[in-house]
């Protein structure tokens, strides 16, 4: 929509016009919103200076609009640069700029950088004496995790936040607004509870998403058409599949994908994963998933696919969709047909129930730290036996007192048919056989 002239608005896009004046008005982000919080205090009239802070969360929730709330509430002068477009000279600017018109008189510069992530050290380098010496307020925003992307100065004079994905209430209560709201399409359409649910699920918790495809539905149906499903479906470009609002096909498909998974059928597990990804499921779910079953159902039976599931998932989130398709597709194909065993689930899950039941005795002495003053005259460490001076690299003593339950069990699958035969060695040598 944006640079054309719509039914509803003019030229600019909902999401922009939508966008909240006020902390009270956003939706969602309760938990970094509450009364005496940092970002509160930021926004207040006279809001605190001195204080950056770096927001860290997926696309679509609030990034930007937390940044021009705080900036609109407290009066402060707005710059918002773009990591993709802005160099070292443009910061530079910024921060004389900024120094200029505090010791003018002037409002203090609230600078809002978006992606963050995309900036070089040196680029960063650059904001360090403005956010160092208070000229600046800092609201960096990004979609990666800053502990990797931005550099260590930086981040030690920042508060890090995180932003939380809506939840479909969120996301349902933005575009109720937008369909009421004078500033948004002012009740000149209606929206049905299929074409709501439709709209909620296919944000994957992202509002600017939400209200993107709200206002291409209704320049679809036009002033006093209805919104339904079939709609959203039209000006989304993607079929809506049968994902019901009470969320039972929603658990339903991924447990289906999951068992396809588990069951090694690897054309089932990709048939339910394009559905997912079809209906609008939020990938990094899938991707957790995935995580989960790799140490769950196949585990040491190929311990790669833990590997790649997790690689998966960061892809997932680096990239996004639909891109993020692919490492998905990937990781099912890899795990369907993997080796499976259930061995590890089993042994940590059997363990924790002794635990439970007070299935345990102190630790051996000889196990015991040694390394601090008067440990050896209490006998800990004494006997110890350094495993890598034993021939074999494995020693003929016990890690445990009392009866020794046996917890892992090899499959037989994968690799652990290899690790049936060395366990029972290792384990004859342990108890001196």
């Amino acid at each position: 929509m944006t640079g054309e002239t719509g039914l509803f608005g003019g030229t600019a896009p909902l999401a922009v016009r939508m966008r909240p004046r006020s902390v009270d008005e956003v939706v969602g982000q309760s938990h970094l919103l509450g009364a005496g919080s940092p970002l509160r205090q930021l926004a207040e009239p006279s809001g605190v200076t001195g204080v950056s802070v770096i927001l860290w969360g997926p696309a679509g929730t609030g990034k930007t609009t937390i940044a021009h709330v705080i900036a609109r509430s407290s009066s402060r002068h707005f710059v918002e640069l773009s990591a993709v477009t802005a160099g070292v000279k443009d910061v530079r600017e910024v921060m004389e700029s900024a120094l200029s018109r505090i010791s003018d008189g002037g409002w203090p510069t609230l600078l809002f950088l978006d992606e963050i992530h995309r900036f070089t050290k040196a680029q960063q380098d650059a904001l360090l004496p403005g956010v160092e010496n208070g000229w600046v307020t800092l609201v960096a925003a990004t979609t990666e995790n800053p502990s990797f992307s931005v550099i260590t100065p930086l981040l030690s004079r920042s508060l890090l936040l995180t932003l939380r994905s809506l939840t479909d209430d969120d996301v349902a209560a933005l575009v109720a607004r937008a369909v009421e709201a004078p500033e948004g399409l002012a009740k000149a359409v209606t929206v049905d509870a299929e074409a709501l649910a439709s709209l909620v699920r296919l944000s994957s918790g992202d509002a600017r998403r939400a209200l993107t495809t709200l206002e291409a539905s209704a320049n679809v149906v036009g002033t006093g058409g209805t919104i339904t499903a079939e709609t959203v479906a039209a000006a989304s470009d993607r079929a809506l599949l049968r994902y019901d609002r009470a969320g039972d096909e929603h658990y339903d498909v991924i447990s289906a994908f999951i068992k396809s998974v588990r069951g090694s059928d690897v054309d089932s597990a990709i048939h339910y994963l394009a559905r997912m990804i079809e209906a609008g499921e939020d990938p990094r779910f899938i991707a957790r998933r995935l995580v989960i079953l790799a140490a769950e159902d196949i585990g040491v039976a190929d311990p790669s696919c833990l590997t790649i599931a997790v690689a998966a998932a960061d892809a997932v989130q680096l990239i996004g969709m639909p891109e993020g398709r692919i490492p998905l597709a990937e990781a099912t194909i890899h795990l369907a047909l993997a080796p499976k065993s259930n061995a590890v689930i089993r042994a940590i899950d059997s363990a924790i129930r002794d635990i439970r039941d007070g299935v345990f005795e102190p630790v051996p002495k000889h196990l015991r730290d040694a390394h601090y003053l008067g440990a050896q005259k209490l006998g800990h460490g004494k006997g110890y036996v350094y495993p890598h001076d034993i021939d074999g690299g494995v020693a003929a003593q016990r890690y445990r007192d009392g009866d020794e339950p046996t917890y892992y069990e090899p499959s037989g699958h994968g690799r652990e048919q290899e690790l049936t035969e060395r366990l029972a060695r290792i384990r004859a040598i342990l108890n001196g056989d």
